[in-house]
């Protein structure tokens, strides 16, 4: 299979994660520190430069009040919840602790921070305000940078949290009465402008009028009131699931997940949304992204499939304009990246989907060395027979100028199959770059259905035990670009392949194009 770089759509990419605001408590540590959790976070802010984005929110935020009094190392049960829906919106009750295990997240780590929109109570601006001071203040080693209010409100009428009419233009309302609070009663005092708030787009693709076009209609990005020069808004928040039990009309399979193609499909109605954001002024952020909800499917999730399905997704969401990807994580999910706890008869441990994300970040490289990444889709003409659905490649573009090509090839191979095919990947080249030495980076494993022993670049991130890097793989394959610009190299069913031109992708200096 060949392909060209002649035409093609760039865009900003990053990636981020999503935690249930309380998992966080278990994903963090509790009394104690998770060093599982703090060892991989750290791992991809070495190689991206910084932290990833985290977002504390998901269902839970919109049922969490604050009480000081409350000094556990976990949430507790609220003896007398008020409110509507079968989980009442203030049933939860968190205190200062809360912020003492979200402020041990690495150093600078950029957060949005949810909070509850569904609690309507009479005395519902005194307790969002103080939520939010709460983490404004008690979070110093955080970078909070954005406030989103309410987790999927499009879904508030058959949740139970809000009786009688319901639509966008009421969520609107009700949001930048929150938002104008907010900002007047914490943000002013601190020197915080307006436009930290996030408003939450369409989480269901049925007909509803949270759509972006819709919230603009109604007024979410007007001018802020109270003198400030700017809105509310900061941006875009939507969340989506690849596959969600109980709602996706087919029961899913891990060679279904590795048809690559069906992503694209699954994906239609988010991407119109990335349009109509397109036509705005606001980024586009996937805040919560999941393969599996709600939490995950054994056999599909928890294997190395799902961490060729997180490569190319993370990838091809920003080849559309997405600006982040908040890969949602709770302690029960088998999609989570990790398992921070003792679970299903496990001990903590690293799953396949992390190395998909540790792949993303040292493509995307270090922010310190390098400008902002740009990724596009890369069209890939003549293809094997029988591969069109399953195989995608990205360029990846540093200083404007060609870095790396990503393939993946989803082609489901078992680990019990002894010989497992192979595609040829010719990649047609600029001329200029005759005689560059391409060096060769795959994420592999034994097979589709591995859960362990994963390896991306030559590292375990397994094999230490505490989530540290281990080089278990120390060969390095290259190859040529020939007189006519032409790269080829091999690429094996279930696997894929980072080709990084003139530097191995990772290296210290692999920002410095030659």
């Amino acid at each position: 299979m060949t392909g060209s770089i002649q035409t093609y759509h760039i865009a900003d990419g990053c990636l981020r994660f999503s935690r249930s605001s309380e998992s966080t408590l278990y994903l963090i540590g509790g009394a104690q520190p998770n060093t599982l959790t703090l060892n991989l976070l750290n791992n991809l802010a070495s190689y991206a430069g910084k932290p990833p984005h985290v977002r504390i929110g998901g269902n839970t935020q919109d049922y969490m009040i604050f009480q000081e009094t409350q000094n556990d190392w976990s949430w507790a049960n609220n003896p007398n919840p008020t409110g509507h829906g079968a989980f009442k919106p203030d049933s939860m009750i968190i205190g200062p602790r809360f912020f003492e295990v979200a402020n041990r997240l690495p150093e600078g780590t950029t957060v949005t921070w949810g909070l509850n929109l569904a609690y309507e109570q009479d005395d519902f601006i005194d307790k969002i305000t103080t939520m939010a001071n709460q983490a404004l203040s008690k979070c110093p080693n955080l970078n909070i940078t954005s406030f989103e209010i309410g987790n999927e409100p499009d879904l508030y009428a058959q949740n139970g949290f809000r009786i009688g009419p319901w639509g966008g233009q009421i969520f609107t309302q009700e949001w930048l009465a929150r938002a104008s609070a907010i900002y007047t009663q914490v943000l002013a005092a601190k020197g915080v402008p307006s436009n930290f708030f996030e408003a939450a787009a369409t989480a269901s693709t049925i007909g509803t009028d949270f759509e972006i076009a819709n919230l603009v209609s109604f007024g979410v990005s007007a001018a802020a009131a109270a003198g400030s020069p700017t809105p509310y808004l900061s941006g875009w928040n939507q969340h989506d699931y690849y596959y969600y039990v109980g709602v996706s009309g087919y029961a899913l399979t891990l060679e279904h997940l590795m048809t690559l193609h069906t992503t694209e499909d699954q994906f239609a109605a988010w991407q119109a949304q990335v349009e109509q954001a397109a036509q705005t002024p606001y980024p586009y952020a996937l805040r919560e992204m999941g393969l599996v909800g709600p939490i995950g499917l054994p056999g599909v999730t928890d294997v190395f499939g799902a961490a060729l399905w997180t490569l190319n997704f993370l990838l091809y969401a920003a080849s559309l304009g997405v600006t982040s990807v908040g890969l949602h994580m709770t302690d029960t999910s088998t999609a989570s990246a990790w398992q921070p706890v003792p679970m299903y008869g496990r001990e903590p441990h690293v799953r396949p989907l992390y190395y998909g994300v540790a792949a993303f970040d040292q493509v995307i490289g270090a922010s310190s060395s390098c400008t902002r990444t740009q990724i596009a889709r890369y069209r890939i003409a003549g293809g094997a027979a029988g591969y069109e659905d399953l195989v995608r490649a990205y360029v990846v573009y540093q200083e404007k100028r060609l870095a790396s090509v990503v393939v993946v090839n989803g082609k489901m191979a078992n680990t019990s199959l002894e010989s497992k095919d192979n595609v040829t990947v010719q990649l047609q080249l600029p001329a200029p770059m005759a005689g560059q030495v391409v060096y060769l980076s795959y994420l592999t494993s034994a097979g589709a259905d591995a859960t362990d022993n994963t390896t991306w670049n030559g590292i375990s991130f397994e094999k230490s035990g505490d989530g540290t890097p281990t080089n278990v793989d120390g060969a390095q394959q290259t190859v040529l670009v020939t007189n006519d610009g032409m790269a080829s190299f091999s690429l094996r069913d279930t696997e894929a392949v980072v080709a990084s031109l003139g530097k191995k992708v990772g290296a210290a200096d692999s920002c410095t194009i030659p």
